[in-house]
């Protein structure tokens, strides 16, 4: 299992990689959309910033808290339900956004199918887990 030190660091290297290469990154993300979200921290008022996989649906860039399958919803899904307006990195640019969690069953089904299309892991995800994975939406 990954200690939240080692995960630091993983995403500590993903983040370099991300910002040295325009946005592009390899290894375990290797032909995947990289986003860098940068939250505001719900308890510590403290930017957070976490690397994710996402697609799009249309102008929205659409995310899963899925955490690998784990039994709770990440940090930064907490820190965004706390505080919705967040920074998205993607490519070069750089933008504000807001968060929206998906609450329509059908919508977010939709949505992670998207997820699942895009990165099969997605559905390993949800077979670790008994809670259902939150879809978040990203808008300009």
């Amino acid at each position: 299992m990954t200690t939240p030190a080692d995960m630091n660091d993983f995403n500590t290297q993903v983040v370099e990689e991300f910002r040295a290469n325009e946005g592009k990154v390899g290894n375990y993300f290797e032909g995947k959309n990289v986003l860098l979200l940068t939250t505001i921290g719900a308890k510590s008022g403290q930017e957070r910033l976490s690397p994710l996989v996402y697609t799009r649906d249309g102008d929205k860039y659409v995310v899963a808290a899925s955490m690998g399958g784990a039994p709770k919803n990440p940090a930064w899904f907490h820190n965004l339900v706390a505080n919705p307006k967040v920074t998205i990195e993607v490519g070069t640019e750089t933008f504000e956004a807001t968060a929206t969690v998906i609450e329509d069953r059908a919508e977010r089904d939709r949505l992670y199918a998207g997820m699942v299309a895009h990165a099969e892991g997605f559905a390993e995800y949800e077979t670790k887990t008994t809670r259902l994975i939150p879809i978040v939406v990203f808008e300009r």
